[in-house]
């Protein structure tokens, strides 16, 4: 009997063994191309965003750079225009392999967005370019739909790894996206793996930079800080919700109006134009990287945060491409900026919470935003981001940025009928009662 028993466990290692040295090697592929196509969007955003700001006539183009991202989707990117939500989708309901021309189409349109002064972000545009590449291997290699499920984890986990430079919340992240409440574990090392690959391939490159942020001070835990950091958190998963209404808002408003795809961006350009022209300021387009490292620093404008994020719902809502992840840290740290005027704790440690409970509310992703915080501002303010991320999380309810994911495990028992649905067919029940 025990000669079996040793038989047995043996065979089980030298599958996992097989299992191992399998994910290592796609992965490393899958890691670095995302990492080295990551490299070249950071670095090429980065030149569309200095040329902006020192060229700011060219906002006045954003409606032709609008015409010709939408007239791309249109003719060329229909069956890719979901974005993000196609990579759910297909995680969930596989049909078909995602075409590689969502990574081309998304990079351009995303460089188009922030060169001409729309407000978005990039995670997206990562994320979608990671996803499409992983899903080429799926024939190639011939994968079942179980492993076709692990890789495009692996896709997402390297494109979010590499474009913010936070490894450990890439992977957790790209776990915990595709079922709110739920994580897939036999997909737990491949996304490891590949968020290590392309964030060493990105860095490897060295043609791009990842922005460091610091919180200087964290307040003394106790019972009452303890209080005050879930009030925090109360009020940034409440703007979660109301960034995600807002870009659904603006999506459907846009689609009703106009029923001319190409035309929605433009429409969209001219209106952002013109109010840039009025506001008179460039903080709130693009990424909005330097109001970020102002808002642990300096005190901000008490309105910074809500105009971001109708300016950055707008964007997207019109058809402009790019993320909403780092547009979420822009809202999410000036707004914890402004908190101190009635919560007893120090700028920069709201700051810190608010830049990634916000991300966390909208994404519905607490663990891999708690991780993420302390990747980027360390360990010593890790239990006041927790606290943030998760009660950010709780109070966003079924709300979310893609629509697409499905209720693996509702977030109180208030909603457990909507759990197996998806964030959209969620909403519809709720209308119709």
């Amino acid at each position: 009997m025990t000669k079996i028993k040793q038989f047995f466990f043996s065979f089980q290692q030298s599958f996992s063994l097989l299992f191992l040295f399998k994910w290592i090697f796609i992965c490393l592929l899958v890691g670095a191309l995302t990492g080295s196509a990551s490299a070249i969007f950071l670095w090429t955003l980065e030149w569309a965003t200095t040329y902006r700001e020192t060229n700011i006539w060219i906002v006045w183009l954003l409606p032709i750079a609008g015409l010709i991202i939408g007239l791309s989707y249109h003719y060329f990117g229909k069956s890719v225009v979901k974005g993000n939500n196609m990579l759910l989708e297909e995680y969930h309901s596989p049909k078909k392999v995602i075409p590689l021309k969502m990574a081309p189409l998304v990079f351009l349109g995303t460089i188009l967005t922030h060169l001409f002064g729309g407000s978005a972000g990039r995670e997206g545009t990562a994320v979608q370019i990671g996803g499409a590449i992983a899903d080429q291997f799926t024939k190639l290699f011939k994968l079942s739909n179980l492993d076709r499920k692990i890789l495009l984890i692996a896709g997402i986990s390297a494109g979010f790894s590499s474009v913010f430079g936070t490894p450990l919340a890439g992977a957790i992240f790209a776990l915990e996206v595709m079922v709110i409440g739920r994580v897939k574990f036999d997909a737990i090392l491949p996304s490891f793996l590949a968020a290590v690959f392309a964030n060493y391939f990105c860095d490897f490159w060295q043609i791009s930079h990842h922005t460091h942020y610091t919180i200087s001070t964290v307040a003394e835990l106790t019972p009452v800080t303890v209080l005050w950091a879930l009030l925090a958190g109360i009020i940034f998963g409440l703007t979660s919700m109301l960034f995600s209404k807002s870009t659904h808002f603006w999506g459907k408003t846009f689609k009703k109006l106009i029923k001319y795809p190409p035309l929605r961006p433009v429409i969209g350009g001219v209106i952002l134009a013109i109010t840039w022209y009025f506001i008179g300021t460039t903080k709130y387009m693009g990424l909005g990287v330097p109001t970020i490292v102002d808002a642990f620093d300096i005190n901000l404008n008490s309105y910074d945060f809500i105009l971001k994020l109708l300016f950055t719902s707008f964007t997207l809502g019109a058809g402009f491409k790019g993320g909403e992840v780092t547009p979420l840290f822009f809202i999410g740290a000036t707004l914890g900026n402004v908190l101190i005027w009635f919560i007893p704790l120090p700028m920069p440690l709201l700051a810190g919470m608010g830049f990634v409970a916000v991300f966390a509310g909208a994404t519905n992703t607490p663990i891999a935003c708690t991780i993420m915080g302390i990747e980027l501002f360390g360990i010593e303010s890790g239990v006041f981001i927790a606290l943030a991320c998760t009660s950010a999380y709780l109070f966003s309810g079924h709300s979310g940025i893609y629509s697409a994911q499905i209720i693996g495990s509702s977030k109180h028992l208030f909603h457990k009928k909507e759990e197996g649905l998806t964030l959209t067919d969620a909403d519809n029940l709720r209308k119709k009662n």
